[in-house]
């Protein structure tokens, strides 16, 4: 029997200068996106797609997704296998290309840096990487590969 989850966000354009989308470059492309009871997250377009680098973009938002999902996965898996990670950080990123039809996401590369308290659990906190990809919610959900390129160290 499968669960169904469901997630309400409400997302409102921020960014009418005073005359709505009379032009193409006479609006903002700012825009907040709301999650009842959490700060709002600021956002906007791609600096190249005419948005504010100061913002967040939908772009970013799902490499970060996927980077999460990762580690929340990943960290669940070591905490079921005994592994202790005291740190863990990841640089992931992603590529999108443009064509005649808008664009997509070809790649997502994770790169995450774990810790561990002990050397004899690096080999095994390397290979729950894979386990926790197989799991993640947002990675299942994606139509282009997420690859991830783990390093883990005993500290």
């Amino acid at each position: 029997m499968s669960k169904q989850h469901h997630y309400n966000t409400k997302i409102i354009w921020t960014g009418n200068m005073g005359e709505g989308t009379k032009s193409y470059r006479g609006y903002a492309r700012s825009h907040q996106v709301i999650i009842k009871n959490k700060a709002a997250i600021e956002c906007s377009s791609d600096p190249a797609f005419a948005g504010d680098a100061t913002k967040h973009n939908p772009e970013e938002l799902l490499v970060a997704s996927l980077s999460s999902c990762h580690m929340l996965w990943y960290l669940h898996l070591c905490a079921d296998n005994g592994i202790t990670v005291t740190e863990y950080y990841d640089e992931a990123t992603g590529t999108m290309e443009e064509n005649e039809h808008g664009g997509k996401f070809t790649e997502v590369m994770l790169q995450p840096h774990v810790t561990v308290t002990d050397s004899t659990q690096v080999e095994k906190a390397n290979v729950l990487h894979t386990e926790a990809h197989k799991l993640c919610y947002i990675a299942n959900s994606c139509n282009f590969p997420v690859r991830h390129l783990p390093f883990c160290e005993v500290g």
